[in-house]
């Protein structure tokens, strides 16, 4: 677990400096909105593109889309159960927590952890989570709030990330593993999309003027750092995955929810400050839960 504990610390080490330089005025709050933008719109689809398209699909990804999806599922459901008992806005906030993770920080960690193989698998967690969370949870916030959520729906299909996902996989299936220039360049991209992104996470976050109910936030981390990894942990023991699969599905499993979440209960006139107490808190929880996740994992997929 120590071993484990020291791979991932960089991680936060870099996420603890963005929020630092930002606290500091280091560069400019400028430059840290317009990193935000970059990491969104360029670098991120570069690196899901690169890897998707040059990935060898031909194994099949069956058994490890059971496992994020049984972890996902059972935690989302678990958030909107116990949402039932606020008022909605607090309700969307306990779901998005339960069920939302946060993408950049969990491509770093199974690069940190694993290398790249590690990060090939998680690219292809990405591919396999992203639409399909973004859809049922903005499905599920349009219920629990109305107002706009069907135009946030038509905006994924401009969605950055999702379009990058989308064309890795379209050049993976015709074949164009490797087209000259156009993957040397989105590989340059996509290696200077972690290391940017961590600072953009620290820089995002807010440990000043927190508020929000403290049973809610709770709940959230049940959801978030027990329910997801658990149901992961279960399916494991049915479908028997690679120690690898099984490593990567419990690193989405045990990530904290990301920084979209406090965007959108922004835009769906959600609980935007709860959101921002749920997204700090687990994300510096996670750094003690994350390893303890990993570690009991790599207890059941030894031999």
């Amino acid at each position: 677990m120590f071993t484990i504990f020291l791979a991932i610390a960089p991680v936060f080490a870099l996420i603890l400096m963005g929020y630092g330089l930002r606290r500091g005025g280091i560069p400019s709050t400028k430059f840290w909105n317009l990193n935000d933008r970059l990491v969104y719109w360029v670098l991120m689809p570069a690196l899901f593109f690169a890897k998707i398209s040059a990935a060898d699909l031909s194994g099949g990804l069956g058994d490890y889309a059971l496992l994020l999806y049984a972890g996902f599922f059972a935690a989302i459901f678990c958030g909107w159960l116990f949402g039932r008992a606020y008022a909605a806005p607090q309700g969307s906030s306990l779901m998005q927590g339960s069920a939302r993770f946060n993408t950049f920080i969990g491509l770093a960690i199974a690069e940190a952890v694993f290398g790249t193989a590690g990060l090939q698998i998680a690219v292809l967690g990405s591919a396999l989570l992203v639409p399909v969370v973004n859809v049922t949870v903005v499905t599920l916030m349009t219920r629990q709030l109305g107002g706009g959520g069907k135009s946030i729906l038509k905006g994924l299909v401009k969605n950055p990330l999702i379009l990058g996902i989308l064309a890795g996989v379209l050049f993976n299936f015709a074949g164009l593993h490797h087209v000259p220039v156009l993957h040397e360049s989105a590989r340059i991209l996509g290696d200077a999309a972690l290391p940017i992104m961590l600072l953009c996470v620290g820089a995002n976050l807010r440990l000043r003027g927190l508020s929000g109910s403290v049973s809610v936030i709770g709940l959230s981390i049940i959801g978030k750092h027990l329910v997801n990894p658990l149901a992961v942990l279960l399916a494991a023991l049915v479908l028997n995955p690679a120690p690898l699969t099984l490593q990567i599905a419990l690193i989405f499993a045990a990530l904290p929810t990301g920084v979209a979440s406090y965007t959108l209960a922004r835009e769906m006139r959600g609980d935007a400050p709860l959101m921002a107490a749920i997204i700090t808190t687990q994300t510096l929880l996670s750094f003690f839960t994350l390893p303890l996740t990993l570690y009991l994992g790599s207890l059941i997929s030894a031999p």
